[in-house]
């Protein structure tokens, strides 16, 4: 799939874009718009990207993980390397201190991506906070040209990107 990103001003025509490619074959949950203004999104019956998709929880869930694993092997080599796994406790004691080491760090990298805007659409910020809307759809190739028919029909809507999809 391939994903198109479009600048636009005016919910109205993006709610009739929406309904045009609906009705050529573009399913909804292909198509998605991003806005700092949400109630008006909703006003217009307009597929809104989920608070959870605007931020980076995920991403940053992940680099935090990667922080835990580097800290646990950390823990489990000095364990092992001081020989303290040969005392009456055992490996028990580390290998339960590793794996919390590394559940609040997936917590902590989540914790953190919920305050920063998605690394996906970061580049988007600028023109949101100028009050535009992105509006981006996902397409299969069989599917591009119905898309480019109906966005010809509306000169309101400027491709800015176009890149692989992924779930949104």
């Amino acid at each position: 799939m391939l994903r198109h990103y479009y600048i636009c001003d005016d919910l109205d025509d993006l709610e009739i874009v929406e309904k045009e490619l609906e009705q050529q074959g573009v399913g909804r949950r292909q198509i998605h718009v991003l806005s700092e203004n949400d109630a008006e999104l909703e006003q217009h019956h307009l597929h809104a990207l989920t608070p959870f998709l605007k931020k980076d929880i995920v991403h940053s869930s992940e680099l935090g993980a990667a922080v835990g694993i580097v800290a646990a092997v950390v823990l489990l080599s000095v364990t092992y390397f001081l020989d303290l796994h040969n005392t009456v406790v055992g490996w028990l004691p580390y290998i339960f201190g590793a794996l919390v080491i590394l559940g609040f760090c997936i917590w902590e990298g989540g914790l953190i991506g919920l305050q920063l805007p998605n690394q996906k659409f970061k580049h988007f910020q600028k023109i949101l906070k100028k009050g535009h809307h992105i509006f981006f759809v996902d397409t299969k190739a069989e599917q591009e040209a119905p898309l480019a028919s109906v966005i010809a029909k509306h000169p309101g809507l400027r491709e800015v990107s176009a890149d692989k999809a992924t779930a949104a």
